[in-house]
């Protein structure tokens, strides 16, 4: 049975808000005869709701609360939109109009006559897969008719689900992320150990301070800073030991690439696919908010152990063993960042295959000359037509199998030599690799949109 029809009974939290027209009738009563006086206030209160439509109330109430957990969760604004409107629609509600941006979200539900509107702010950027997938699934299996009530009671079912992995876990699926991300920037053995140990450090952190309710942007430059010192720190330890490695920015970058805020960039992409222009220009903004951050920290510590940006050989092995190599790091660089997202195994294993065959096809093009621009777009492509096939039925969000597949495809070395180049007044060079790495960006966004349009056709067609 779904989720929502076994969860236990609502807390009392979820009952009917006041309403500011209940303020005149309750204007000709003193303050004083209420305190102490319990059958007076009973009374004040009966005849507030006989003023109100608590029906809708309750069912506004229920609607405003799936869109908020939607939106906390990480999922795209159309997808919250529809989830607010499929609830309406079981609820009975009339007409259901709703606005959805990063940050807050207005909802009105009509009956009859009568309307209500309420907003609800979004203070939560965090991406929980495992979350986004029960809602999805509640959503789906909505019966035809049902009660405010028992919507509260699936989704305090959904939100009693705690993360499903505990915290040292989590740190290291950013260190496994990292470390594949080192392998495919042909980064040594040593330096890939030291990614790991960078990146699970500076995931610790961030959720230190995201758990204290820190600021996103400080938290982010907190975390970049404790993995790019951690890094350096590493590398140095190593040399001391006897090892021969440099300071290499293959290594360097990979180790704050858990910091790229995919699902932000990449819901605000199709938000803007589908013309919802605020929505998606907000999630863009914060997307790059997010990597200015964590690029300013990685910039700053940059300075005090210089970087090398030689380019370095391909290795000398075997095209199948380098296709395979290719293959496995792509492949455990996915599942580092799906489990990073708190995704069941079963997500992240689909998520993994996809993001594996997918990567790999896009390396061997560029291998044989294909421009890399064309060779993302269509793995891209790819993704997010394997996506919607694995997940027909409403198995899985596509969304929770696409972003994790493709962002191992995103240029953080080039990047960052781009601030580099910047940096050093080579503006022709800082120039060339930003808009490089700007052309693989929209190659990504452009391929999983037309993903979108040949495989959801709720999406790529709007009906009133």
């Amino acid at each position: 049975m779904p989720a929502w029809q076994q969860a236990e009974p609502p807390d009392s939290s979820h009952g009917p808000g006041s309403h500011a027209r209940s303020c005149v009738t309750m204007g000709h009563v003193s303050e004083d005869e209420v305190p102490g006086d319990d059958s007076r206030v009973r009374a004040l209160h009966e005849l507030e709701e006989s003023l109100e439509p608590v029906a809708l109330i309750e069912q506004s109430g229920a609607i405003l609360r799936t869109g908020r957990m939607m939106l906390a969760a990480g999922t795209a604004s159309y997808r919250v939109k529809q989830g607010m409107r499929a609830v309406a629609s079981s609820l009975g509600v009339d007409r259901h109009s709703n606005h959805v941006a990063l940050t807050d979200i207005a909802a009105t539900s009509h009956r009859g006559r009568i309307f209500r509107t309420e907003v609800a702010e979004n203070r939560s950027f965090a991406v929980n897969s495992d979350r986004l997938a029960h809602l999805d699934r509640m959503r789906r299996t909505l019966p035809a008719t049902t009660t405010a009530d028992e919507v509260h009671r699936a989704l305090d079912a959904i939100e009693a689900r705690g993360s499903l992995y505990r915290g040292w876990a989590n740190s290291a699926f950013a260190g496994v992320a990292c470390a594949a991300f080192a392998v495919l920037n042909h980064a040594m053995p040593w330096e890939v150990l030291a990614v790991f140990v960078a990146a699970a450090l500076g995931q610790s952190a961030r959720r230190l301070l995201a758990h204290r309710h820190f600021n996103p942007f400080g938290t982010t430059l907190v975390a970049a800073a404790v993995s790019a010192a951690v890094y350096v720190l590493g590398i140095a330890l190593l040399g001391a030991a006897g090892t021969e490695l440099e300071t290499h920015a293959a290594g360097y970058i990979s180790s704050v690439l858990y910091l790229l805020p995919g699902f932000a960039l990449i819901t605000g992409a199709l938000d803007m696919a589908q013309l919802d222009l605020q929505a998606g220009i907000q999630r863009i903004a914060f997307g790059t908010m997010i990597t200015m951050a964590a690029g300013v920290s990685v910039w700053g510590v940059s300075l005090i152990e210089p970087l090398s940006t030689v380019t370095r050989p391909a290795l000398d092995i075997a095209t199948a063993a380098e296709i395979a190599l290719w293959a496995a790091a792509s492949g455990f660089g996915v599942l580092g960042f799906a489990l990073l997202f708190n995704s069941p195994w079963r997500i992240a294993v689909a998520a993994c295959a996809i993001g594996a065959v997918a990567n790999t096809g896009r390396l061997v093009s560029v291998e044989q000359g294909v421009p890399i621009q064309a060779a993302t777009a269509v793995a891209c492509l790819a993704v997010g037509v394997l996506a919607a096939v694995v997940a027909r039925g409403g198995r899985f969000p596509v969304i929770t199998l696409s972003v994790p597949a493709v962002l191992v495809m995103i240029p953080g070395v080039a990047a960052h030599e781009a601030l580099v180049n910047l940096n050093s007044g080579d503006y022709i060079a800082a120039m060339a690799g930003i808009l490089q790495v700007t052309l693989v960006v929209l190659s990504i966004m452009v391929g999983l949109v037309a993903a979108k349009l040949v495989t959801d056709r709720e999406w790529a067609f709007e009906r009133p």
